[in-house]
């Protein structure tokens, strides 16, 4: 059984047929491929496509690549505005801020703008669940996609943030598929330009992070809370955490939706609560399931686990089939996922932990003596708690980074003992000296990957290159 009818895609201004001819600039090419797949889906269909990105052709070699053979125009090193002003369409990369000066250009010129998920999102034909949070929404993502595979009875799609577009697959997505679509902040920013909002929005947590690009943190949870502001009164659900900034804002919002499932997790069991919006006549209704083990470490992939059923339960699915599909579900890439045992010494991989918060929650998952790598770009955010934090729950940490002589320094300020290593290799070299059988070693930077490193995804592969004795120390 279903709750949902169908899409709801709202008009836009581009094109949602033929796109021959159309003048589409494309605003960030991105080290990381963020406009490979939208100016390849563009090109396929006619467009005449410009991409365009501040980076020079030599960092930008492996997304130039994948677009090669198409005809596209490469404007790199630096921007051109009449590319801007003289175009049908920009498509903004997530990572171009509004304060952009291309941005200023196009809008003075009254060309609108888009972005890749935009241009998914107006004709996708399938159900939408959405999924953000400041942590934990790759995970809850991805388990959401392997319980509504076990329990739907049709295809599930999972994209968005995670990686790569679905703009490719849009021939093969049906009516009555539903697509998971993890969305960041940077994502959700933009998606008032088309009205949207999900069937069913997840809000896993809120949390100060990337301050550096929304100048505020009012800004940060307004873009977030996009994800529920189009949604319709009477079909729609917002499945929230156990987050108390999140349900005080919830609890002051009234009559826009059809209601509210809250989630949360013990060590030892799972519970979803449906609590109608109404402000009088309130019919609340618990949903519990049965304890079971996840292969997964830590209180906070319980609550995962339980966004994940919470939305099963809103959609009407059974629950059986989705807790099997939980107890099988192992850790994603970089997300805690024990990557090596060396000489009694366990080594986890959580290259994504890029917030104070996230260092938190990992530490958390942890009983046994821990030795921690922190550090990277300094993104704004306040490093002083976490700091407090590994200075109480880790024997040692090895600093990298921008930001690792501050935090060495506020470690050892607060009684800890902490080293700044600079480089990733010598950091791992310094926690193998340190560590002890029965001792662990997490790689949870707490802070993004930028300046040494293109992504978290490479940090976290040299990590395990380096206990592999893959890559020079």
């Amino acid at each position: 059984m279903s709750a949902a009818t169908g899409p709801r895609n709202a008009s836009s201004s581009s094109p949602r047929g033929d796109w021959r001819g159309a003048r589409v600039t494309v605003l960030g090419l991105g080290r990381f491929g963020g406009g490979v797949g939208v100016a390849r889906w563009l090109a396929e269909r006619g467009a005449s496509v410009t991409v365009t990105d501040r980076d020079p052709a030599e960092k930008l070699a492996e997304s130039v690549a994948q677009l090669a053979g198409l005809p596209i125009r490469f404007h790199l090193g630096g921007h051109d505005l009449t590319h801007f002003r003289d175009a049908d369409l920009v498509i903004v990369n997530p990572a171009v801020p509004d304060t952009a000066p291309p941005l200023a250009a196009a809008r003075d010129a009254g060309v609108p703008l888009s972005t890749e998920i935009n241009l998914f999102l107006e004709r996708c034909p399938a159900r939408i669940v959405g999924v953000t949070g400041s942590a934990g929404k790759s995970t809850t993502s991805s388990m959401l996609a392997a319980v509504l595979r076990a329990t739907s009875g049709t295809k599930v799609w999972l994209g968005g943030n995670l990686g790569g577009s679905l703009l490719d697959e849009l021939p093969r997505i049906g009516r009555d598929d539903w697509v998971v679509l993890e969305l960041s902040s940077f994502q959700l920013a933009r998606t008032p330009l088309i009205r949207w909002s999900p069937h069913v929005a997840v809000l896993t947590n809120i949390a100060p992070n990337h301050l550096d690009w929304h100048g505020t943190f009012a800004h940060y949870f307004a873009s977030k809370l996009n994800i529920v502001r189009f949604q319709d009164a009477a079909r729609d659900h917002i499945v929230i955490g156990p987050d108390p900034q999140l349900r005080a804002a919830f609890d002051q919002m009234h009559g826009d939706c059809a209601g509210i499932w809250r989630y949360a997790a013990d060590a030892q069991s799972f519970s979803a609560v449906q609590q109608s919006t109404a402000a009088v006549d309130s019919d609340d209704r618990r949903v519990a399931w049965p304890q079971f083990e996840l292969r997964l470490p830590g209180l906070h992939n319980r609550i995962n686990a339980a966004a994940a059923l919470a939305v099963n339960a809103a959609l009407g699915f059974d629950s059986e089939p989705a807790i099997a599909a939980l107890r099988e579900f192992r850790a994603l890439e970089h997300r805690l996922e024990l990557v090596s045992e060396l000489e009694g010494v366990r080594y986890y991989d959580d290259s994504k932990a890029t917030t104070p918060e996230a260092v938190a929650t990992a530490i958390g998952s942890f009983e046994n003596p821990l030795l921690i790598i922190l550090g990277g770009y300094d993104k704004g955010a306040d490093l002083s708690a976490m700091c407090e934090l590994v200075a109480r729950r880790a024997r040692f940490a090895a600093c990298i980074g921008q930001t690792g002589p501050k935090i060495a320094e506020q470690i050892a300020r607060s009684g800890g003992r902490a080293e700044v290593c600079e480089t990733l290799p010598r950091a791992v070299e310094a926690c193998r000296a340190a560590a002890r059988p029965g001792d662990a070693v997490l790689l949870s930077p707490g802070c993004a990957s930028w300046g040494q490193f293109v992504d978290y995804r490479e940090r976290g592969r040299l990590f395990r290159k380096l206990l592999n004795g893959d890559a020079p120390a």
